[in-house]
């Protein structure tokens, strides 16, 4: 059983990372931004996550930076975004990434989403190309690791048909309102690790009557418990917060666990929120 953040998942290809990520979806760029990444590694995170798309790069380097840790003690993801698909423009987009971050490394590089609007006719090769731009950038040292993000089975194996590195990760939507069971069986298939955004359903879940019978069950918040059941099933939850106190409360989930039976209800709550956006019908 996981018991600090500082615990890690073993990539399939042998990179650790930490079992908890800060995310910084939403989080403004400057000083909340900024605040929000020193106050989460102050706390004991040590994986941070950010994409080009969140408009917050600059900020989330300074926060690293200000922070006063060794930049090897964190693992930094961040994205491709949509209008950086093909082989000159992930290259160009990973470059400006690192200039962003102001790091010469990224621990992790996903692509965000497999099938933006703009270039829905012809995703599956210009997927083809960013991935061959994220291998180069492997071997030039520039990532440790390379995934993807909102990837669907049809995605994946579409990938995987000129891949020369599986995925490492695949970033998604995932909590008790959607496990999205296709998704899971495929990266089983692969060894690739389910890292769960929205782990508390845009915060829809926090209003939930089982949840909150399980928590007063445990003595935990609500959200401690979503974060403990994203672990229990061997995702890695990206929670996110600007509030100092919530940032902290949100690492106390290592000192209880979740029974069979809870884990089963709350499994059964698919829909009670929302289910995943579907990449191939989303209107970006």
């Amino acid at each position: 059983m996981k018991t600090a953040l500082t615990d890690t998942y073993k990539l399939n290809n042998g990179v650790e990372i930490p079992v908890v990520g800060f995310g910084t979806w939403q989080t403004p760029d400057g000083e909340v931004a900024r605040e929000s990444v020193k106050t989460a590694l102050e706390v004991g995170y040590r994986h941070i996550d950010t994409a080009a798309a969140y408009g917050n790069e600059v900020s989330v380097g300074q926060g690293i930076k200000e922070s006063g840790i060794n930049r090897h003690d964190i693992f930094l993801t961040t994205k491709l975004w949509n209008d950086s698909h093909g082989y000159e423009a992930t290259k160009k987009a990973i470059d400006l990434s690192l200039q962003r971050l102001d790091t010469d490394y990224l621990d992790l590089y996903l692509i965000h989403w497999p099938n933006p609007v703009a270039i829905r006719e012809h995703w599956a090769e210009l997927n083809a190309e960013s991935w061959q731009a994220m291998e180069e950038a492997v071997k030039a040292g520039k990532i440790r690791a390379i995934g993807i993000s909102n990837f669907r089975r049809h995605h994946l194996e579409e990938l995987l048909k000129t891949a020369n590195i599986v995925p490492a990760v695949n970033q998604n939507y995932l909590n008790p309102s959607d496990l999205q069971p296709d998704v899971l069986a495929a990266n089983k298939e692969h060894d690739i690790l389910n890292e769960a955004y929205s782990p508390l359903g845009t915060g829809d879940l926090l209003r939930n009557e089982l949840v909150a019978e399980v928590a007063a069950a445990h003595n935990h918040s609500v959200p401690q418990v979503l974060l403990r059941w994203s672990l229990q099933h061997g995702f890695l939850p990206l929670p996110k917060s600007v509030h100092a106190e919530y940032i902290k409360s949100n690492t106390d989930i290592f000192d209880f666990e979740l029974t069979d039976d809870e884990m089963k209800k709350l499994d059964g709550l698919r829909g009670v929120t929302r289910l995943a956006t579907d990449p191939d019908t989303a209107t970006f």
